[in-house]
């Protein structure tokens, strides 16, 4: 009988970011500094997630009037001084000032330096409470040399101070605050603009919400939070923080907004747990939240229920399509999760720790909820949690640096990652704003963008294993568009590569796992190199459009060692200064997504504000408007450009994502060269273009047939302004694949409606890339 060795048997469960409630981890990224309260006693450990960086700490107890390495265990000097430049030091200088200190007096830790390889480690620990900075300054001139990095900090406190550690730092001035115990409930009163956050204490823990109109209690009415009025002004399943961010009543008026998720996995569809709910599944007398909701509210006279509706928070549902039944899992919540809202006007509200302990939702131990309330004056912005990676901490979606002037001319913004970015502007709308970019000029913020520097000896060699395209014939100032593919030839990730040096390159691309499978890599093969993330210290600016070459003369400076504007060539790029040689410098390169003549820019952050004033200064008189990502959309699909997680994705390799012309099957290897090779020679699905029959816009999914089989799928679609009817993007077997073969999209159910089509190459307009390379 054939056993399993003990040696090579699979866990049975493994969790990544989601049960450690032992530490807490930050991480800090180029040109920032983090900032947290420690414990006596806490061990802080760093590592180097890129290496190549400097890196600083330094604690403040609360008795010392500024920070130094007195905290630090076994640190007998007095340190040096901390950098007061390359990252934002103004809450710094506030701290030292609110102590009768400056800045300059600070001495610090300098852990790592740019000698430091990836994965070096430096653990200490704090003898006293304290606040502790780490600090990872940019150095100058990183827009032109190359640079970035990043730290993990990880913070294990004394025994017995992990939970508390988890909760996640006061967001304002907070009024009162109490623990919820597990299998408990607990009413409280919140007055119009006061902000309640509800924290789950120690992970996948579920907390029932409900919300009592004051106003309407006074009058003898309970008009509370209706779920099946929220999710339809909501358009879905539940609000989220942005412009759907409000639960409503029965009479439809508004109660609270929800102004920060950090889980964004809720349930607005069941009731709290009832005692009936358990009787029926053999657990009679069990506690149970509508039982407890009923004894909280009791005291305001709020009648009793034996089922209470609820907003239940960190609730894991989800309807299955097919079958229509509500299914629920595990809790999504890690220790300090959180959900934080504010009243819009005066309430009653309760929220519970559900005790449910016979299924998965709690992750099969009930545990605390911890609840905050913060005063009217409180600035809570909206936001939600972002990773990279589930074991990564949680970054909160922010503005990018261009926001001071992009919120005065929009407030429609989707999340992208870990930032805010403008779908359009209030003043044109995206129609016009595709029209500016086809007849004049554009200029729209895509620092959503990610940057790495491949720096070091073996750069290229790292670059020739993982790349579909050979980085040997790249000349510095020249980029070109290529691929990471995994050992399947389905497509990681894509961007743009330049060279900046012989021994240093700059991916732009779209997805951070670019820069893990990059460093595993490096790692697996030996190599001598460095790759370095810049996280949001480099933001950039796409100006699109036939007027950008124009506009740019008016206001971009290069020395006679870097290629001029006029002599850029498609996928050229040079190091720029605005109006002359001291003004900001920003890298300079002719490339886009939109099908036209278009360049992007790379700035210090701290320059983009003067960068985004110059441009639109100097392109006003050609008519240039700022775009969102609405306007991006229409142009980037006539263009035939393709996107992660529609053309390409795990399901397809590059040459069925349409990405074919991106990979060099005569360069001697990369990462899935065999496998994209083999299936080169008997491919099995294509990209298409669809030009609709009507006006009507399939979406991504919907099944493509010839009559009742269906032989594709639609990748990406909208309304073309240019050609006047819908238009799509499409995977479909070669054997349907002929230009002019006539098809349909199949909607309802796939076959009760169908939308006609007729398959067209790719792009839809400009097929040889003539307006781009003009």
């Amino acid at each position: 009988m054939l056993q399993r060795s003990d040696s090579i048997a699979p866990q049975r469960v493994r969790y990544q970011g989601l049960k450690d409630t032992s530490t807490l981890r930050r991480d800090v990224r180029y040109g920032r500094m983090e900032q947290v309260r420690v414990r006596a006693g806490s061990v802080i450990s760093l590592t180097t997630t890129d290496g190549g960086c400097d890196v600083w700490i330094a604690a403040r107890t609360d008795t010392a009037r500024t920070f130094d390495t007195s905290a630090f265990e076994g640190v007998t000097t007095a340190g040096d001084a901390l950098p007061t430049t390359g990252y934002d030091a103004r809450p710094l200088h506030a701290m030292a000032q609110g102590r009768d200190s400056t800045l300059d007096a600070a001495r610090g830790l300098h852990i790592f330096g740019p000698e430091d390889a990836p994965g070096e480690t430096h653990i200490g620990k704090v003898t006293q409470d304290a606040d502790l900075i780490c600090i990872l300054p940019a150095q100058d001139g990183f827009i032109e040399t190359g640079a970035g990095g990043s730290v993990t900090l990880t913070i294990q406190p004394p025994a017995g101070n992990g939970f508390d550690l988890a909760l996640p730092d006061p967001l304002g001035h907070v009024v009162d605050e109490w623990r919820v115990s597990r299998g408990t409930a607990h009413a409280y009163t919140l007055k119009k603009g006061q902000f309640v956050q509800i924290i789950d204490v120690e992970g996948q823990q579920c907390s029932d919400f409900m919300a009592m109109r004051a106003d309407a209690l006074d009058s003898g009415l309970e008009r509370y939070i209706d779920s099946t009025v929220s999710r339809t002004m909501a358009r879905g399943a539940y609000p989220t923080p942005g412009l759907h961010d409000k639960f409503f009543d029965q009479d439809m008026v508004p109660l609270l907004a929800l102004r920060q998720d950090t889980v964004g996995r809720h349930d607005t569809f069941a009731l709290a747990c009832t005692a009936r709910g358990y009787e029926e599944r053999g657990f009679p007398g069990h506690i149970n939240c509508s039982d407890n909701i009923s004894g909280a509210f009791a005291p305001y006279g709020i009648g009793n229920r034996r089922a209470w509706p609820a907003i239940n928070f960190f609730f894991n549902s989800w309807i299955d399509w097919q079958g229509h039944h509500i299914e629920a899992d595990e809790a999504w919540s890690r220790p300090g999760d959180h959900v934080t809202m504010q009243a819009l006007t005066d309430l009653v509200c309760v929220s519970t720790a559900c005790p449910d302990d016979v299924d998965p939702i709690n992750g099969w131990n009930p545990t605390d909820v911890h609840v905050r309330i913060y005063d009217e004056n409180s600035r809570i912005q909206h936001a939600v949690a972002w990773r990279a990676n589930p074991e990564d901490a949680a970054q909160m979606t922010a503005h990018s640096a261009f926001h001071p002037r992009i919120s005065k001319l929009t407030s429609s913004y989707q999340v992208a990652r870990q930032l805010w970015m403008p779908t359009q502007y209030d003043a044109t709308g995206a129609i016009a704003e595709y029209w500016a970019c086809k007849n004049a000029a554009t200029l729209q913020d895509m620092s959503g963008l990610r940057k790495f520097d491949i720096i070091g000896p073996d750069a290229e060699e790292l670059l020739q294993i993982c790349l579909t395209r050979n980085a040997a014939k790249l000349s510095q100032h020249r980029g070109f568009y290529a691929l990471v593919c995994d050992a399947r030839g389905s497509v990681l990730d894509d961007g743009t590569l330049f060279r900046l040096e012989d021994t240093a390159f700059r991916w732009c691309c779209g997805s951070d796992n670019s820069g893990l499978h990059l460093r595993e890599q490096a790692a697996a093969h030996g190599l001598n190199v460095r790759v370095l993330s810049y996280g949001d210290k480099i933001q950039n600016l796409a100006l699109q459009g036939p007027k950008s070459r124009d506009i740019l003369r008016k206001i971009v400076f290069t020395q006679p060692s870097r290629p001029s504007l006029d002599n850029l060539k498609w996928f050229g790029f040079t190091i720029a200064r605005l109006h002359d040689r001291d003004g900001p410098m920003f890298m300079l390169c002719r490339t886009g997504f939109t099908g036209e003549l278009g360049y992007e820019i790379f700035c210090d952050s701290a320059d983009a504000v003067t960068i985004w004033d110059a441009l639109m200064e100097a392109g006003a008189p050609d008519g240039l408007v700022p775009m969102g990502g609405n306007a991006l959309e229409m142009l980037r699909i006539e263009a035939g450009l393709m996107i992660s997680g529609a053309e390409f994705g795990p399901e397809a390799d590059a040459f069925e994502s349409g990405l074919g012309f991106a990979v060099d099957l005569k360069k001697e290897n990369f990462i899935g060269r065999t496998a994209l090779e083999r299936n080169n020679t008997a491919p099995r699905r294509k990209l298409v273009g669809l030009h609709m029959a009507g006006n009507e816009v399939p979406v991504h999914g919907d099944g493509i047939f010839v009559g009742r089989e269906q032989v594709g799928t639609i990748t990406s679609a909208c309304h073309s302004p240019a050609l006047g009817h819908a238009i799509c993007m499409a995977r479909v077997a070669v054997e349907n694949a002929a230009p002019g073969t006539e098809l349909e999209v199949g909607k309802l159910d796939g076959h009760m409606k169908r939308l006609g089509a007729t398959l067209v190459d790719l792009p839809f307009l400009d097929p040889k890339r003539e307006k781009a390379r003009a």
